[in-house]
């Protein structure tokens, strides 16, 4: 889908170019919002529809060698999407003056094409990590071939990019392993938009325990239930946000029809007590954020860049990933103190204002792009 602002009389044409996989079409609404206030730049969005027939037929499973990580699954799907992207590129090209590009993944088979415009490429994560952390297969028999196949393909985008964003420190580190020289890195951690506090409700019985995940296995979803039924049930209630279907159980509210940006949320985060993601392959997840500048403590993991956004025991907890004792006293340390949760939630806001307010990180996004517009193409 493409959609482009009004042309503005001596702005530069920028297009956004977005892989649009979990929470990248978030992250793309938030910049949306917030790049209105930038009048420099005709901006016009690409999000990369989900895939039609023939790019599922591409990437399906193989059955028998998935379970070995044996099908390339995850390169095929990778390849399939970048051809789909290259096929429609040039027409995209031509009407930019700046390119933006989420994730790199996108442009894989495209790297010549970039390299014709100043384009910066952002990114949360690298294949390298990925290949060792998808929710939905382990890691098996040819997953270094895999890496060994997509590895080149994305040294190739990072050398025709013009400069390269990592949304935190953790991924800029991963950028040494393509031999990315560091002074092409610029961090910015994308933020979202800060909403005004609604007014907290009445308390309607125990404290509640929430947790956003389209699925549950890998962001720690099962795990939550688990710590509920085997030592929080009656000190609290627990509210899933997720499209996995889960049983009915006593003390566990399922929402499966809640989707980004449905008012829903805001109401539910103004009636948390303490927002959870025991996750084991999140990188930078945007629920996080959100329930942060909701104003609710967070207890998550150590994994990805979480601990840039949570600071352990000042805006919430953090747990090693897997750690069922871990987790359960971290939510019995904040169920038991409604100060310690007020202080923390106070400190998360403000550090989501500090340094994941939306409006900033795209004006450092946009001051980025001027950069690379005003050098020209890398070649």
């Amino acid at each position: 889908m493409v959609s482009v602002a009004p042309p503005r009389a001596g702005s530069v044409r920028a297009l956004f170019l977005n892989e649009n996989l979990g929470g990248h079409a978030a992250m793309h609404a938030y910049i949306r919002g917030a790049v209105t206030d930038h009048p420099e730049l005709d901006v016009s969005f690409h999000d990369v529809p989900a895939p039609g027939l023939w790019r599922r037929v591409a990437a399906a499973p193989v059955p028998g060698l998935a379970r070995l990580d044996a099908d390339l699954q995850p390169l095929r799907y990778q390849l399939a999407q970048s051809w789909y992207v290259r096929r429609r590129l040039p027409r995209l090209l031509a009407e930019a003056d700046v390119v933006h590009v989420y994730t790199h993944n996108a442009v894989l088979l495209s790297a010549a094409a970039l390299a014709s415009r100043p384009t910066v490429v952002s990114l949360d994560t690298t294949n390298l990590v990925n290949a060792y952390s998808l929710g939905y297969r382990r890691p098996g028999l040819m997953t270094g071939a895999a890496l060994r196949a997509v590895m080149p393909l994305e040294r190739r985008v990072y050398e025709a990019a013009s400069a390269v964003v990592a949304q935190s420190e953790w991924t800029a580190a991963q950028l040494e392993h393509y031999g990315v020289p560091r002074h092409r890195v610029r961090v910015i951690p994308f933020g979202v938009t800060v909403p005004e506090l609604p007014p907290r409700p009445p308390s309607d019985g125990l404290p509640r325990i929430t947790f956003i995940g389209k699925t549950m296995q890998g962001k720690g979803g099962w795990q939550l239930v688990r710590a509920f039924e085997s030592a929080l049930r009656g000190q609290c209630q627990l509210s899933l946000v997720t499209r996995e279907h889960v049983p009915p159980r006593p003390g566990i509210e399922v929402l499966g029809d809640v989707y980004p940006g449905d008012p829903r949320l805001v109401q539910l985060l103004a009636r948390t007590a303490v927002f959870a993601l025991p996750t084991e392959i999140d990188k930078v997840p945007y629920a996080v954020l959100e329930a942060m500048a909701a104003g609710v403590p967070v207890v998550s993991t150590t994994v990805g860049a979480i601990p840039e956004m949570v600071e352990d025991g000042v805006s919430g907890i953090l747990v090693e990933p897997g750690d069922d004792v871990g987790l359960v006293r971290a939510l019995r340390a904040l169920m038991s103190d409604e100060d310690r949760r007020r202080a923390m939630g106070e400190a998360a806001r403000a550090r989501v204002c500090e340094r994941f307010d939306a409006r900033n990180t795209t004006a450092d996004l946009v001051r980025l792009l001027g950069e690379v517009y005003q050098r020209g193409s890398p070649s």
